[in-house]
């Protein structure tokens, strides 16, 4: 049982029996890994804008979603916060500390009441030293999500905005659980910081889109007209 929290605070010392979501990072875990995870997980609960962690402060810890939103920003060098992602149930996030504990890139906040479950780098690494054949598993998924950050680079520097723009709000879409004909609160700015594009460039892919019939865009945010159109757009090679 959760308790109602104001911020993150996990329920008991007790290990959890829920387990990790099959997903992500933890998709090519074998089973022993994917057990060896769960008997560690802790539960947290977030009320609606309790923060998780602050951009720099320690991460020694990954957490997998179960339930919620959850929002991941950054503080520009002049100090104005930009968005990064949104992230729902079954998202996996923060496994480099399962490698490298350091300071978090990104400070997490609860949009929605949520909750995760926590799972600790020095639990694993006690498990390692007992159970040294998962450490080949570990660095197998480590390759793996290195190899994963390498396609997103490449896409972030290679594919043009419109494709992006449509991958991104295709995404979400599907975190916010906003279907077709429904309104998804992001202002073009805030749109913008998701895609690493300008304000004014987002707007003028927007305004094609609209005179397509593919978005509309109202004071309520954005909504989506054509998914079929627009998932085209987010995959050219597939038309």
């Amino acid at each position: 049982m959760f308790a109602s929290l104001t911020g993150p605070h996990p329920t008991g010392a007790a290990m959890s029996a829920i387990p990790l979501p099959d997903s992500g990072f933890l998709s090519a875990a074998s089973d022993d890994l994917k057990r060896m995870l769960a008997a560690q997980a802790a539960p947290v609960d977030l009320a609606v804008g309790a923060v998780l962690f602050e951009q720099g402060t320690p991460g020694e810890s990954l957490y997998a979603i179960l339930e919620g939103r959850l929002e991941f920003s950054i503080l520009s060098a002049t100090g104005r916060k930009l968005s990064l992602d949104l992230m729902g149930p079954g998202a996996v996030f923060g496994e480099i500390t399962l490698f490298d504990p350091g300071p978090r890139t990104a400070t997490v906040t609860a949009l929605a009441p949520s909750r995760l479950l926590r799972v600790r780098h020095a639990d694993v690494l006690d498990n390692i030293r007992r159970n040294p054949d998962l450490a080949d598993d570990l660095i197998r998924l480590a390759g793996q999500r290195m190899r994963w950050m390498g396609r997103l680079l490449n896409e972030q520097v290679f594919l043009p905005l419109s494709t992006r723009l449509a991958r991104r709000l295709l995404h979400l879409c599907a975190v916010a659980d906003v279907g077709e004909g429904g309104a998804l609160a992001l202002s073009q700015a805030e749109l913008a910081e998701f895609v690493g594009a300008t304000r004014e460039a987002v707007s003028k892919t927007l305004s094609a889109w609209r005179k397509s019939g593919v978005i509309e865009v109202g004071r309520g945010g954005l909504t989506v007209r054509d998914r079929a159109a627009l998932q085209m757009l987010a995959d050219p090679e597939a038309i």
